[in-house]
């Protein structure tokens, strides 16, 4: 499977660990063909910056030899992360890596804004700086450990004590409430429910819309199929986490006839209880 964003082009191929050595080989022939095609297209692929990773539970990858791979004629060494526009995926899409990166940035973020007094100034800063961070990509945490979680929720909650200027001996639920900050986890929930609700008025791109199918159950709310799974990497894709989250809110929230301005005041208020 071959995936091209502007610059990044990413190619995919699943197999189980059996067939790896055959697989590699297959792989490095589609590389000579996709540096063929950008050579003909007057670019250049640049070995450097390739990366090759096997992506599988920590079982599977135990059992792989195959630490080395040919880029036409540059060898690139298996690594256990990439970055992949923006996001740092690792081998077991644990995201750890990613949520390392998250709170160095974040943090680091934050110290500069502590010396500015005004609140509307915090609070933009905060907004341009950290929640931003927070919030990118942030469909891919579901699944995540409550470990990584916890760490990501640290981040919002010296943030939202910075905006407001309350103390560690505040609840910050309260806090966050005064702000009208959902918790990094809701953020997660809101993400996907809200692509999904996008899918049901055909809002979202071919590539998205594909994995979400609706039932026939009702015209006016709807229920998406949840597709059966044999792992946890399965259980996170967007065709079963999307759906399930759907699925689990009320009727009233699953209406056709709710336009997405509604739908997110709806749904904010409803993950807030």
């Amino acid at each position: 499977m071959l995936h091209q964003y502007a610059e990044d082009c990413q190619i995919c191929i699943a197999t189980p660990v059996s067939d790896a050595s055959p697989i590699v080989i297959r792989l490095q022939e589609c590389l000579c063909q996709v540096d063929a095609w950008m050579s003909s297209s007057r670019l250049q692929l640049n070995h450097k910056k390739t990366e090759e990773m096997w992506l599988g539970s920590r079982q599977q990858l135990d059992k792989l030899s195959v630490q080395q791979v040919m880029v036409v004629s540059s060898p690139v060494t298996v690594s256990s992360h990439a970055r992949d526009l923006g996001v740092i995926i690792d081998s077991q899409l644990s995201l750890s890596g990613h949520v390392n990166a998250l709170c160095q940035s974040c943090y680091y973020q934050l110290r500069p804004v502590i010396s500015s007094k005004s609140e509307d100034v915090v609070r933009t800063l905060v907004h341009a700086f950290v929640s931003c961070r927070l919030d990118y990509c942030n469909s891919l945490f579901f699944g995540m450990t409550d470990d990584l979680f916890q760490r990501l929720q640290g981040i919002q909650n010296a943030a939202a004590r910075l905006v407001t200027g309350t103390s560690r001996r505040e609840h910050i639920t309260t806090v966050l409430r005064r702000l009208h900050w959902l918790p990094v986890r809701q953020r997660t929930e809101f993400k996907l429910a809200l692509l999904i609700h996008k899918s049901w008025l055909g809002q979202l791109p071919p590539y998205l819309a594909d994995d979400c199918r609706h039932t026939l159950r009702s015209s006016d709310t709807a229920m998406f199929v949840v597709r059966r799974t044999n792992s946890t990497f399965g259980d996170r894709s967007f065709a079963v986490a999307g759906a399930r989250i759907w699925n689990s809110l009320p009727s009233s929230l699953r209406s056709a006839d709710l336009s997405t301005e509604w739908f997110e005041q709806a749904l904010k208020m409803f993950l807030f209880v």
